[in-house]
């Protein structure tokens, strides 16, 4: 009977330690995706920008080093 209670905490302790873990990986996924909106987002901007300028700006860039 003691054996039981005892191995029912230990798997209470480790159902609680994958939720736990669980729950940090769900946060840790859903502030990615945060972050690749933001990236993206900054993207548009930043294209928006060059989209008004003038035709063939930036095509005789040379960037060997």
């Amino acid at each position: 009977m003691i054996a039981s209670i005892a191995a029912s905490f230990i798997a209470a302790q480790a159902a609680q330690l994958q939720q736990a873990m669980a729950t940090k990986m769900m946060k840790m996924g859903a502030q990615a995706s945060n972050d690749t909106a933001k990236l993206l987002e900054a993207a548009q901007q930043n294209f928006s920008r060059l989209a008004n300028v003038a035709s063939g700006v930036g095509g005789n860039l040379d960037i060997t080093a």
